[in-house]
């Protein structure tokens, strides 16, 4: 069963993958924001509590071999009590005692194997979980990297396109300035020639001495 990070990262793909591309381009997309923003959200608040997952896996190395340290004591227990039977017998001592030795050798030796073949299970639990959470932590790093790198791409080329507006206007302008320049000097010329200046108006004191 997978875990919610892998489904998230699953669902992440999808998303890029039905995503439709930018105008004449094959490899950038257009994708929405609050989309794609939840699906990252949701993956940094599930992030945490995977690792702890595989962080209690990784702590139960201790309790395997602590059960396989358990049988192997039990077995050589076992081993003990028959042996000791075994020497209580007068008449087959010499035999109870090699088949007592033999026994218990074969049980510290099967103890053993348990022992490193637990100890061999704890490292390849702890060695696997290690190795998929480095592998989902490499996955979050991509998908952020390349929505990144698909952000300032974005912001890049309106940069660029403002300022070729910029340039344009600015063309322009100078294309203008010439007959800019030529229109003031006419308008002033056509101000001089043709308006006529206003008349001084008589002041109040001087209408009432001419009454």
């Amino acid at each position: 069963m997978s875990s919610r990070i892998e489904q998230i990262i699953e669902e992440i793909e999808e998303y890029v993958d039905s995503c439709k591309f930018q105008p004449l381009s094959t490899t950038k997309i257009v994708v929405n924001k609050e989309e794609i923003e939840e699906l990252l959200r949701e993956l940094r608040l599930k992030t945490p509590d995977e690792i702890k997952r595989y962080q209690k896996i990784i702590s139960n190395k201790d309790a395997i071999l602590e059960d396989a340290q358990a049988k192997a004591d039990g077995i050589v227990a076992e081993a003990q009590a028959k042996a000791q039977e075994l020497v209580t017998q007068h008449e087959i001592m010499q035999r109870a005692y090699a088949q007592a030795n033999e026994t218990i050798n074969s049980a510290n030796k099967q103890a053993q194997e348990i022992v490193d073949s637990a100890t061999q299970d704890a490292n390849s639990i702890r060695l696997s979980a290690i190795t998929y959470t480095d592998e989902m932590m490499a996955n979050i790093g991509n998908v952020l990297s390349d929505t990144l790198d698909d952000a300032g791409v974005k912001c890049k080329m309106f940069v660029e396109s403002l300022q070729g507006c910029l340039e344009v206007v600015n063309q322009n302008r100078a294309e203008l300035a010439p007959q800019t320049a030529q229109a003031a000097a006419m308008n002033n010329t056509y101000q001089q020639e043709f308006v006529p200046e206003p008349e001084t108006e008589l002041e109040l004191d001087d209408i009432l001495e001419e009454e």
